[in-house]
């Protein structure tokens, strides 16, 4: 007996099933769905879902110039923060017909130019990069072809690209108001280690700017953050150091901010007679003791902004058209980790 084979439905036969020409339905899956009435979008919709269509999105962009995919390079897929822009830039695409295909370098540059030769052979529409290492050469040559380009909070110098991120600057001074504000006068920053990564370079700048402006005592720890005895030793001396002005803890980033709490609850020491502030807005922040106070990033609305900067250059097609800059500002929540 021959198996029967599973018949893939046509764009015809959702044009069919919906009432609908070939050439909406086609405009449709295509990106130019605006062109259509709400009303003709739902049944076109619908119709395709009753037949489990799914457009061959390779073949479309072959046949059209395009691949309807867009390219996402990030550094580490393991940070909350990735993920959660992700998210934004996926809900972005999607809503625009586009696919999206992600890389995870894994802070490996050698990884990172890996990916992108590959995200390149499927002529990808537009790249998202969280950028690790120096590809300057390669990226702009990429962005001279007509490739738009759109970094995540990481600048790199010899790029032609927009940059989408927090406003760091901004983002410290709140910091560092907001705890001397609730009278704290020591301050230990811990972050990874710099590096290349710009985020890491302005937010270290800024606090020690900060704490010089405002007459504050300021310490800096920055080491791999799973270097856990270097990170207790470190914290363990800076609690115990001599002083009369209260003391706190001001974290670079999520990964930061988890791995001081392990290290003050490993020290027993308590929140809010010991402050701890940490940038990015983590689920289990509002659960941990009194909860932790942080600075929130607007990472859906970055993630979105991130592809609407990508398509108005596509569409413009002035690729030497100047770069912008598009900063968010950061949202403090405040909790119990910072109330003496």
């Amino acid at each position: 007996m021959t198996t029967p084979t599973h018949q893939h439905s046509t764009i015809l036969e959702v044009a069919r099933e919906a009432g609908a020409s070939k050439t909406s339905v086609s405009r449709f899956f295509s990106g130019e769905r605006e062109r259509l009435s709400p009303n003709l979008q739902t049944s076109i919709a619908a119709a395709a879902q009753r037949l489990d269509y799914h457009p061959n999105r390779m073949a479309s962009g072959l046949k059209g110039g395009r691949s309807r995919i867009i390219g996402m390079l990030v550094a580490d897929i393991r940070n909350p923060f990735s993920v959660a822009v992700m998210h934004g830039v996926e809900q972005a695409c999607r809503e625009r017909g586009l696919s999206l295909m992600v890389c995870n370098t894994d802070n490996n540059s050698a990884l990172e130019r890996e990916h992108l030769a590959l995200l390149t052979s499927y002529r990808v529409e537009g790249l998202v990069m969280n950028a690790v290492g120096s590809l300057d050469r390669e990226l702009q040559a990429l962005v001279e072809q007509g490739t738009p380009l759109v970094l995540l909070e990481r600048e790199l110098s010899q790029v032609e690209a927009e940059v989408v991120g927090l406003d760091n600057a901004r983002a410290l001074d709140l910091a560092l108001d907001h705890l001397q504000g609730r009278g704290y006068g020591e301050l230990l920053y811990l972050s990874e280690p710099p590096g290349l990564a710009s985020p890491r370079q302005a937010r270290l700048t800024r606090f020690q700017q900060g704490v010089a402006a405002r007459a504050m005592a300021g310490e800096v720890h920055c080491q791999p953050l799973d270097e856990t005895d270097s990170l207790n030793r470190a914290i363990g001396n800076f609690l115990a150091r001599p002083g009369t002005l209260p003391k706190a803890l001001l974290c670079a980033n999520g990964n930061a901010t988890l791995a001081a709490t392990r290290a003050l609850h490993a020290l027993d020491a308590r929140l809010g007679e010991t402050g701890l502030l940490g940038i990015d807005e983590l689920d289990w922040c509002e659960l941990v003791g009194p909860g932790i106070t942080t600075l929130a990033q607007p990472t859906e609305a970055i993630g979105r902004a991130a592809v609407e900067c990508l398509m108005r250059r596509r569409d413009i097609g002035n690729y030497t058209m100047p770069a912008r800059r598009v900063h968010f500002q950061a949202n403090l929540i405040p909790r119990g980790s910072t109330c003496r």
